[in-house]
C-alpha cells in the first residue's frame, strides 16, 4: 500500500478516532513502556480503569515515573499500579528490568512497547549505538523477545489470548533503507554507525526506525504464530507529543504549525494503543502481525510486503537476532525454541 500526504491529512482532519476499547482485565498483568507521559501515560490510564491485577509503568526517570503513578491513582481510583525503572538506551537496564519482572510477576497478559525517541542529531549511547536505533529498535526488540516466553506461558496457562503491541507509525510509508544497509554483513551495525549517520540521514532517522518496527513485528508474529499470542503494531497518528523535543530551527516552527492544525490529543492516540491490545477479541488471529490504524487493520507500505519485502524482513531479522544474542544469550535460545514449535 502507498500512502500519500493527502491521505495523511485526510486521516488527521476527517477520520474520527473511535471510543476507547474496554474489557474486564481482572486478574491480568499489563506492562506499558514509556508510560510516564504522552501516549503511554494515556494508554496506561485507560487500562487502569479496566481493573487489572497489576499495571506496570516502565519508565526511565524515577521522579517522573512516580508522578505518573500518583496521577493515575488520583484520576482513576485504581491503586494496583507500580513503577519499574527501564532505560532503553542501556542494554543492561533492559535485562535488569526483564529479570526483575520475571522474578516478581507470574503472568504478562499485555505488553505495550511504546517508548521511542526522535533524535535530531547523532548521539551515541553508552553501549556504542546511535540512540535512535538502540531505543526504538534494538532495545525494544530485546525487551519483547525476552518477555515473549512469559506472555506465551500466560496465554497457555489461562487459556486466553495475550498481546504484544509495538508502537509504530504511518511515517514508515515514506521510509526505505539504503541498499548498502541491507547488503551489509550486519545491517544494524551499518545503520547505527557514526559514519552512516550523517545529518541528511538523521533527518529521516525516526521514519527509518519506525519502518524497522514494522519488519520486527511481522517477524515476531511469525515466530509466535502457533501460540495464543497476538503480536501487532499500531499507528497512533500524529499527536501532541514531546517526542519531537529535539527538533531545531525550521523544524520547530513546522512542528508547531502542524500540531496546531493537525495533531490529535494524546488521549486519542492512547486509544489506538489500547485497541491494538484489546481489539477484535472474537477473532484475535486477524490481528497477528497486523499494522493497525484507527481501530482497523491496514496494509503496510509496499516496501514491507510481497516477495521483496519478505526478503528484506528475513535479512533484518537474522541480523537483529545476531546483534541481540551478543547482548543476552537467552535471545538465541528463545528464537530456537519457538522456531522448533512452528
Amino acid at each position: 500500500m502507498k500512502k500519500s500526504m493527502l491521505s495523511f491529512f485526510r486521516d488527521q482532519l476527517f477520520d474520527k478516532v473511535p471510543p476507547v476499547a474496554t474489557a474486564d482485565l481482572s486478574g491480568q498483568t499489563v506492562v506499558v513502556i514509556g508510560a510516564n507521559t504522552g501516549l503511554g501515560f494515556e494508554a496506561a490510564k485507560h487500562f487502569a480503569r479496566m481493573n487489572p491485577a497489576k499495571l506496570v509503568l516502565a519508565c526511565r526517570n524515577e521522579e517522573k515515573g512516580n508522578a505518573a503513578v500518583s496521577k493515575i491513582q488520583q484520576d482513576t481510583g485504581f491503586k494496583s499500579v507500580e513503577l519499574q525503572l527501564l532505560d532503553l538506551a542501556k542494554f543492561s537496564s533492559v535485562t535488569q528490568f526483564v529479570d526483575n519482572f520475571l522474578r516478581t510477576s507470574e503472568r504478562l497478559d499485555i505488553l505495550v512497547a511504546n517508548a521511542a525517541v526522535a533524535p535530531g542529531a547523532y548521539k551515541a549511547t553508552a553501549d556504542g549505538w546511535e540512540e535512535g536505533v538502540q531505543v526504538n529498535n534494538l532495545s525494544t526488540s530485546l525487551l519483547c523477545l525476552l518477555l515473549a516466553p512469559r506472555v506465551v506461558e500466560t496465554a497457555q496457562n489461562f487459556n486466553k489470548n495475550a498481546r504484544i503491541v509495538v508502537v509504530a507509525s504511518e511515517v514508515h510509508y515514506w521510509a526505505k533503507l539504503d541498499d548498502n544497509v541491507l547488503d551489509a554483513l550486519s545491517s544494524f551495525e551499518v545503520f547505527g554507525s557514526k559514519e552512516y549517520c550523517t545529518p541528511p540521514k538523521m533527518d529521516s532517522r525516526y521514519f527509518d526506525t519506525k519502518l524497522l518496527n514494522i519488519f520486527f513485528t511481522r517477524s515476531l508474529a511469525n515466530l509466535l504464530q502457533n501460540t495464543p499470542v497476538t503480536v501487532n503494531c499500531v499507528n497512533p497518528g500524529f499527536c501532541i507529543s514531546n517526542i519531537r523535543r529535539e527538533f531545531t530551527g525550521f523544524m520547530v516552527v513546522m512542528d508547531w504549525l502542524m500540531e496546531k492544525i493537525l495533531a490529535r490529543t494524546t488521549e486519542k492516540g492512547g486509544r489506538q494503543l489500547v485497541w491494538a491490545a484489546l481489539g477484535s477479541p472474537e477473532n484475535p488471529e486477524d490481528l497477528k502481525g497486523a499494522y493497525v490504524n484507527l481501530h482497523r487493520v491496514e496494509e503496510p507500505s509496499d516496501y514491507v510486503i510481497g516477495v521483496e519485502g519478505k526478503k528484506r524482513e528475513d535479512k533484518l531479522w537474522a541480523d537483529l537476532i545476531k546483534e541481540l544474542a551478543k547482548v543476552d544469550d537467552r535471545v538465541q535460545t528463545i528464537v530456537q525454541d519457538f522456531s522448533r514449535a512452528r
